[in-house]
């Protein structure tokens, strides 16, 4: 059994994703994004507790960031390699990757080699995830994809509803190093479904080879080093400010200064602008996931260390934000209103779950307002990123679809590590008292809660 051919076969509107034409790649990819999702629910709530055991507290922003920029030069070499080569081999690796940077995790025995583990770790996430958006854009008609990437979102739930609560238990009854070694054998079943839809391009399908100089490989790769190490060098220099101010401001200019000209390679024309139309719609992908998970990684700190909860308990805020999430893709694939009108809702949407998010950490507030803070905040996620990815695939030329889905995720990546290394910095400014904690978190949300209302007011550039 071989996958469908999108390019060159009709679409039948009477056939599902789930029909037998695409049921393979479909069941495949969902295996794939769940074990993805069981990693980023599963690591997110157990991190207090390695910072702790590792003593690497200072470090708990930067652990997320190092598989984010990671992921970043990923991102683009996989986006190369499946623009010309196909996408199996990108795919395969980044599995292979993923799999070795999880059980590197989990035989940690200090903050370094945590470190390396979670950027071995995003190394394998960027090259999958941007792998998985050429096999949508290849396998499905374009008046499937909306319904694809719902299902993707709605892949996240059963994770979500029990990622965290079994990683709090496996964390309590085992130790938290088995978090990470659990999640091994999940790649097993994922791969053996994707099989069929893990063939080489056929003489049908193959297009002309990518144009211009966002496909060329030499070029893109030291863009993408410059992008990744600058993002690098930016967060080490922010992280020092307040340890070594000089030393580390020229560390944080060099580093932005690195990030801009790998930026200005690796995006389209205009997108460092905002330009309307498709480079607009690439940053809105970052300008998402900077104030969303700026904030969602440090909420199991902030209910841990600051409101006494529990793992498990810390993590059910994050369950539901999920299935929140879930419900805002569904309501993107009925297309209820054009792509700036949903970006804008989405945008405002998470604008007021961080900010009622802000008030978990507040003295005299329950924790438990995180939980529909985050299902506010997931519901504008699922509708916004969602649509961005949508709309991204609908602008881009066939022979550019590798690497503006690469674009996305340079974005998405960014967006988030920067927003995590800002905050990490942030705890470690005001300190790592659990009084000193509640305020971080609290300026961490209005920081990122500013940044999600431009969002909103950029929303509109995407037409």
């Amino acid at each position: 059994m071989t996958g469908p051919k999108a390019l060159d076969t009709p679409y039948d509107s009477r056939t599902g994703i789930l029909g037998a034409a695409y049921r393979a790649p479909t069941v495949g990819i969902l295996l794939v994004v769940t074990l993805v999702a069981f990693e980023g629910m599963s690591v997110g709530v157990v991190m207090p507790e390695v910072s702790r055991q590792l003593q690497a507290l200072d470090l708990y922003g930067v652990s997320f960031s190092a598989f984010l920029i990671a992921s970043l030069f990923a991102n683009v070499v996989s986006g190369l390699w499946s623009d010309r080569r196909g996408y199996t081999a990108p795919f395969l690796l980044g599995l292979v990757l993923f799999v070795t940077g999880m059980v590197l995790a989990g035989a940690a025995d200090g903050k370094t080699m945590f470190l390396v583990a979670r950027a071995v770790q995003g190394l394998g996430a960027g090259s999958t995830i941007v792998a998985l958006y050429v096999m949508i854009a290849r396998v499905y008609p374009a008046a499937m994809r909306p319904k694809v990437f719902a299902a993707l979102s709605a892949a996240w739930v059963v994770p979500a509803m029990v990622g965290p609560a079994v990683a709090g238990f496996v964390a309590a009854q085992w130790g938290w190093r088995w978090v990470f070694y659990g999640i091994v054998p999940l790649v097993v079943p994922a791969l053996v479904m994707l099989i069929p839809a893990l063939r080489p391009r056929t003489a049908e399908e193959e297009t002309a080879p990518p144009e211009g100089p966002r496909s060329r490989p030499l070029p893109m790769t030291i863009a993408a080093t410059s992008a990744a190490g600058g993002a690098g060098v930016l967060l080490y220099g922010v992280n020092g400010l307040h340890v070594m101010p000089l030393p580390s401001a020229v560390a944080a200019v060099a580093g932005l200064a690195l990030l801009v000209y790998g930026l200005s390679r690796l995006l389209p024309p205009g997108a460092l602008r905002f330009g309307r139309g498709l480079p607009t719609t690439i940053m809105m992908r970052g300008m998402f996931s900077a104030p969303f998970f700026g904030v969602n990684a440090f909420i199991p700190l902030a209910l841990q260390s600051v409101k006494k909860f529990d793992p498990t308990a810390a993590g059910i805020a994050l369950t539901i934000g999920a299935l929140g999430w879930s419900a805002g893709s569904f309501l993107q694939s009925r297309r209820t209103a054009e792509p700036h009108r949903r970006l804008r809702l989405g945008a405002a949407c998470v604008t007021a779950g961080v900010l009622l998010a802000l008030l978990a950490a507040v003295p005299g507030v329950t924790g438990w307002v995180a939980v529909p803070a985050w299902v506010i905040a997931g519901f504008g996620m699922g509708l916004g990123m969602t649509t961005v990815s949508v709309t991204a695939l609908k602008q881009s030329p066939l022979n550019e679809q590798g690497a503006n889905s690469a674009a996305l995720s340079v974005t998405d990546m960014l967006g988030s590590a920067l927003a995590l290394g800002v905050g990490g910095a942030l705890i470690n400014v005001i300190g790592h008292s659990p009084a000193e904690i509640a305020r971080g978190y609290i300026v961490i949300c209005c920081l990122m809660g500013a940044l999600a209302l431009c969002t909103t007011l950029l929303a509109s550039r995407v037409r």
